[in-house]
């Protein structure tokens, strides 16, 4: 069984020019499956090199009567959290550190379409945080690190840690088998860098093939989050396309009457090229791009259809 230890840590800071791009994993971390002693013991002592980073920043949320995990990303106090945590903007937080202390903060904006949400700690200090990864860039069976506060921040406890693989991922959703359970909710998922690459949304069908919110849609919309806006879910901007799952590119299976899609003249076959400016190449790019606005939004959709490249107006509807 790993061992799984925390340390003080020291706040990461951007690497120079002339640094090294990424740390240089041990070759056990890509193996399907540990093989001998040796890997085991290496696996173990990069997840002690993991938590050294990663421990001071994971917190517990106590909001109104309840309770969740989060991390924090900057030293302004700015965390990450899933948005049925988050909750309405506004709202007071208390926020636990690891060592029990509490600090004072405020719930900021959320996305109800993707569970991701932002909580801004208002006292004044110099916190500690970790970097942002890329969700992009991660693999099926792509090792990864939770922490979190199962069923709420106790004393004496240190954040939980569980180690698991990536079972699957988009850009809206992240699957792993790291072991979830009620109060993990908001809290992170770490690559074997320490970098955060989700944070906890769900629990799927068993406790170990659990839902992560990407970290690449924070970005995305990091704006919206930061002002206080609460976006996606019901009522969300609505094209009214379904797009064709068995095609490498965002071509348009099906157009719903009376749709914004409809109205504006998209058709079956069509190639969704760009939206709004933005290049598309997916599904999950068209989604993301459409989850940035608002009903009633007039954007420009460019398609190819046949030999032709059109580009069409369409003002957003309401799902």
């Amino acid at each position: 069984m790993l061992a799984l230890a925390a340390a003080c840590w020291l706040p990461v800071v951007p690497a120079a020019a002339d640094e090294p791009k990424a740390p240089v994993l041990p070759p056990a971390l890509t193996k399907p499956a540990p093989e001998n002693v040796e890997d085991l013991r290496a696996i173990q002592e990069q997840v002690k090199l993991v938590l050294k980073k990663v421990m001071p920043a994971t917190v517990g949320l106590r909001i109104g009567q309840s309770q969740g995990s989060g991390v924090i990303i900057d030293k302004e106090g700015h965390i990450l959290t899933a948005g049925h945590v988050s909750g309405t903007p506004g709202r007071d937080v208390t926020v636990i550190l690891p060592d029990g202390r509490t600090v004072k903060g405020k719930t900021l904006g959320s996305n109800r379409g993707i569970d991701s949400g932002l909580v801004k700690i208002t006292d004044k200090g110099d916190w500690p945080c970790v970097e942002m990864g890329s969700s992009a860039e991660l693999q099926r069976g792509q090792w990864c690190v939770a922490t979190g506060h199962p069923g709420g921040y106790r004393p004496g406890r240190t954040p939980v840690v569980r180690l698991g693989r990536i079972l699957n991922v988009t850009r809206s959703v992240i699957q792993t088998d790291c072991a979830l359970v009620g109060g993990d909710s908001g809290g992170p998922l770490f690559d074997m860098t320490g970098k955060v690459i989700g944070i906890h949304s769900r629990i799927g069908g068993s406790i170990a093939a659990n839902m992560h919110v990407p970290v690449d849609t924070y970005r995305d919309t990091w704006e919206q989050l930061v002002k206080g806006e609460v976006f996606g879910g019901r009522g969300e901007p609505y094209l009214g396309v379904e797009m064709d799952p068995e095609s490498s590119e965002c071509r348009v299976a099906r157009v719903l009457p009376g749709t914004a899609a409809e109205k504006a003249g998209i058709q079956v076959d069509d190639v969704i090229t760009r939206f709004d400016g933005q290049k598309i190449e997916t599904g999950d790019d068209l989604r993301a791009q459409i989850a940035k606005k608002k009903p009633g939004d007039e954007v420009t959709v460019e398609v190819r259809r046949g030999d032709e490249t059109l580009t069409l107006k369409v003002t957003l509807g309401r799902r």
